[in-house]
């Protein structure tokens, strides 16, 4: 009894040990897709750092590298943005203020609207010009107005931050130009633009304009989805050399608000591409009731699969393919006769112009002869000094119809070479 006891304890120990790396997700409920792909080190869109939210409840529906720090860029508009607008709801400032630019302002380099020292610009222009143009010479403007001065306007950023809960993201200027110690997540940036579309909502008028013009120059917004992704109405995009190209997206479609932010991509491409398929898998996954990671997954094994079956040669059951392939052959062998019959015919044309060619050398070699018999006699009467005389005439007929020969062949020369170099030119010119 009591070895049968100390054999039960052993089985439940070694089938507790093998339950041991169960438990975590069954006291989880189950690890998250896009977690369990961080932890595996799969990623599964192209950029450094991403995550994906519901706009209305605030739940993440994707994350990737969602707090690796990265210098936000021009990201940094919309924490600007909205410290403006916080101001302008407290009856601090007015859309309608009318803002003198200053020198600094300017003179601030990188994407700018094109403000000019000492013009004066509505604070709505400006802030058109912050989201539009991304100007960072607006956004000097608009902070200079706003606080006084720009260190003072980097505080209420700061500031505001920290309310928001936003602990990996430090702000050094109001318009994300590099700087030392620049940087934020795709984490803290989703809680922002969330916050900041809540807040104000109509805001997104700024963000959907497609292009705006000051002082005669047109700038555009260089957000991708606008006009192509359905539904797509903001927000912000950046880039810097340290960060790569970011961008923070919002797209509504029946009445679900979704928000995607992407950081790090390596060209704008790569940005535009990967942030639309984050939207498309937010919203696909909705549909179908699984993870984001799921349908990003699913999407790329349906292309896999197309490729495959895209480089798949035609099998030999096919009757069609065999069909195809048979007449092919029939084809060429049904073909081969005529070939060689005009090969033939051409060398017995070639044969009758030889034997003509050599008969009309012989004639022109015999009156040779008379004439050179009639030139040592010296008695040829005058009748058979003119058939000399004709002979001697008939005699360059070769040597000319050579000279000419000659000449022709040296024009289709030309002719080719020209060609050749015109059509040369024309391939450069395409």
């Amino acid at each position: 009894m009591r070895n049968a006891l100390h054999v039960l304890h052993i089985c439940l120990l070694s089938a507790l040990l093998c339950l041991a790396p169960v438990f975590p997700a069954l006291c989880t409920g189950g690890a998250d897709a896009s977690g369990a792909a961080q932890a595996a080190g799969r990623r599964d869109v192209n950029v450094r750092s991403a995550i994906v939210l519901d706009v209305k409840t605030g739940r993440v529906l994707f994350e990737q590298n969602a707090d690796a720090r990265i210098p936000p860029a021009s990201l940094t508009k919309i924490m600007s943005m909205l410290v403006t607008l916080d101001k302008v709801s407290a009856r601090r400032v007015s859309l309608k203020d009318k803002v003198r630019v200053s020198r600094k302002a300017a003179r601030e380099g990188g994407s700018k609207m094109h403000i000019r020292q000492g013009e004066i610009v509505t604070l709505d222009r400006l802030l058109m010009g912050m989201a539009v143009s991304s100007g960072n010479d607006a956004s000097v403007a608009v902070a200079e107005h706003v606080a006084g001065s720009t260190p003072a306007f980097v505080r209420l950023m700061n500031a505001q931050a920290r309310k928001l809960g936003m602990k990996n993201t430090s702000f050094k200027n109001p318009n994300g130009l590099p700087a030392p110690g620049q940087f934020t997540s795709a984490r803290d940036m989703g809680r922002l633009a969330r916050y900041y579309l809540k807040m104000y909502p109509n805001a997104l008028r700024y963000h959907r304009t497609r292009r705006i013009t000051h002082n005669g120059r047109t700038t555009t917004n260089k957000n991708p989805l606008l006009g192509v992704c359905p539904g797509a109405d903001g927000l912000k995009t950046g880039w810097i050399n340290a960060s790569g190209y970011n961008i923070i997206s919002t797209v509504k479609r029946k009445g679900v608000r979704l928000l995607v932010v992407a950081l790090g991509a390596r060209t704008p491409a790569v940005r535009a591409a990967e942030v639309r398929r984050l939207v498309e898998a937010g919203f696909e996954a909705r549909k179908r009731g699984v993870s984001v990671a799921a349908a990003l997954r699913g999407e790329r094994e349906g292309e896999k699969k197309l490729a495959s079956s895209s480089r798949r040669p035609a099998s030999k059951s096919d009757p069609a393919a065999v069909k195809s392939s048979a007449g092919t052959k029939s084809g060429q062998k049904k073909k081969s006769p005529p070939a060689r019959q005009n090969r033939a015919k051409s060398n017995v044309r070639a044969g009758k112009s030889t034997s003509t060619a050599q008969k009309s050398a012989a004639s022109n070699k015999r009156p040779a002869r008379q004439t050179s018999t009639a030139a040592r006699t010296r008695t040829t009467p005058p009748q058979t000094g003119t058939s000399v005389t004709a002979d001697h005439s008939r005699r360059p007929k070769p040597l000319a119809n050579s000279v000419r020969e000659r000449n022709t062949r040296g024009d289709a020369g030309t002719g080719s070479l020209d060609k050749a170099r015109a059509d040369a030119s024309r391939n450069v010119n395409l």
